[in-house]
């Protein structure tokens, strides 16, 4: 298109091309409404949601919910409700398979209040203590500014939840139950962050009055009394003991007395969390090195967030290896992308823009990181996939938390090619690891950014 050309005083003076002119935009008109499909597309979507009216039928009944491989147990579908605590979800999903069939219950359910509760308290502290550590720094220095955007928010990663699990246990879902302010987190998060952004504040003012850093932590021991209290009065102290009992499914009642959190995880759930690892797949960087995020994490003194970068073949490759062997699977991924939420699909061609729009996205994997179109958002757990005559994985099955209503009862089905764009995490036992990566392990890490990509909490 050339460009308009206004005349004024019988002088031709060229429009701004950085301005869309009125002529541009009478362009922009004659080109749409002469194409009949674009009215057609138009009648179609302007009382009619967008995705809904754009799913590819064909792509969704090429993923039946069918799996050569699945687990031989899986528990009942949980809920997170309005909350980000997504990862929570799928990782005391995953420790609850083992029990299942040990202790025949086909009805248990830990307690994800539990965890939430004390990863509250701990991310407050985090919070606290990297504000006291970046006290000198001004105040649009991007790492305050980013810290102080959302500071004690619902969502995690893989090594948030072993910090909180190794240090509190776990409890039953029965003996800690969901409270109004767990499965609807909104109100009780602003709170904490009006709180928490008062006491940045007040650290600063502290520091400049020239108090000092023993001083402030004291200050910052009242504040986390508060913190605690918000929490306590708004989901309920959580129990130091408990009894555990259910009725297994020969109908017998089971019962264990005078349980401790710890006691609970170590003696009754038997899964070792510190030998699992997380893998991602950041096609940016370097493959085969450990990466970590700055100003990432909840536990101070607690395990460390780290990846080892691998391609995603490999991902593929090792979480089949796991399911074949009856082993759950944990993973993070993108779920808002080319999702059909009411049959349960995800699938890279489940959303048909051309047909619509005349036009494709582009992007690759790595592009879509770099342009912040796509990172981690959701916490989920692999619990069967499909191979082909070949061994090649075809489909995954998926355990969502989002309850029995969404999807298939619950369940999803991954396409493989969707694994490849979206899917950016997964998580493994280091005996499921060949020797040559379990090798990597102790690498020092590479060092991340605090808004890098890698650093997305899933919710």
């Amino acid at each position: 298109m050339g460009l308009h050309q206004a005349k004024l005083d019988n002088l031709t003076i060229e429009a701004d091309p950085a301005v869309i002119s009125l002529g541009d935009v009478e362009d922009f008109q004659n080109l749409f409404e002469s194409d009949p499909r674009n009215r057609l597309a138009s009648n179609t979507l302007v009382d009619n949601q967008l995705l809904a009216s754009l799913v590819n039928r064909k792509a969704v009944l090429d993923l039946p919910h069918v799996f050569s491989e699945k687990l031989e147990l899986e528990g009942k579908i949980t809920n997170q409700k309005s909350s980000g605590r997504c990862w929570i979800f799928a990782g005391l999903n995953a420790l609850r398979i083992p029990m299942l069939s040990e202790y025949k219950a086909d009805d248990l359910e830990l307690s994800q209040p539990y965890v939430f509760f004390y990863d509250k308290l701990e991310k407050c502290n985090w919070f606290l203590e990297s504000m006291i550590e970046l006290v000198d720094e001004p105040l649009d220095d991007r790492t305050v500014s980013f810290l102080l955007t959302d500071p004690a928010q619902d969502g995690g990663q893989w090594d948030m939840f072993v910090a909180i699990v190794e240090k509190y246990g776990v409890v039953p879902k029965k003996n800690f139950p969901e409270s109004f302010h767990t499965s609807n987190t909104g109100q009780l998060n602003n709170l904490i962050k009006k709180k928490l952004r008062d006491y940045a504040h007040r650290i600063r003012q502290l520091h400049s009055d020239g108090v000092s850093g023993e001083e402030i932590r004291n200050h910052k021991s009242k504040m986390l009394e508060e913190i605690y209290k918000i929490l306590a009065i708004t989901i309920g102290e959580p129990p130091k003991a408990f009894d555990w009992q259910f009725q297994d499914k020969d109908g017998k009642l089971q019962t264990y007395n005078d349980l401790n959190p710890l006691e609970f995880y170590h003696k009754h759930i038997k899964v070792h969390l510190p030998d699992y690892v997380s893998i991602v797949n950041d096609p940016r960087n370097e493959y085969k090195k450990i990466y970590t995020v700055d100003y990432l994490g909840n536990v101070k003194g607690g395990r460390q967030v780290r990846h080892l970068n691998l391609g995603v073949d490999q991902l593929k490759a090792l979480a089949a290896a796991a399911l074949k062997e009856g082993k759950p699977v944990w993973f993070g991924c993108d779920v808002g992308q080319s999702h059909v939420r009411r049959s349960g699909v995800l699938d890279v061609e489940a959303i048909d823009y051309h047909s619509a729009f005349g036009f494709d996205l582009n992007l690759n994997k790595a592009q879509r990181l770099e342009y912040r179109e796509s990172l981690m958002t959701h916490a989920m757990m692999f619990s069967g996939v499909h191979l082909d005559s070949d061994g090649k994985s075809v489909r995954w099955r998926v355990e969502n938390s989002w309850g029995e209503d969404s999807g298939e009862k619950g369940f999803l089905c991954m396409s493989d090619r969707w694994f490849d764009e979206y899917l950016y995490q997964i998580v493994l036992n280091k005996k499921d690891l060949p020797k040559e990566l379990v090798d990597l392990l102790d690498q020092e890490p590479v060092v991340l950014a605090p808004w890098d990509p890698m650093g997305a909490l899933a919710q």
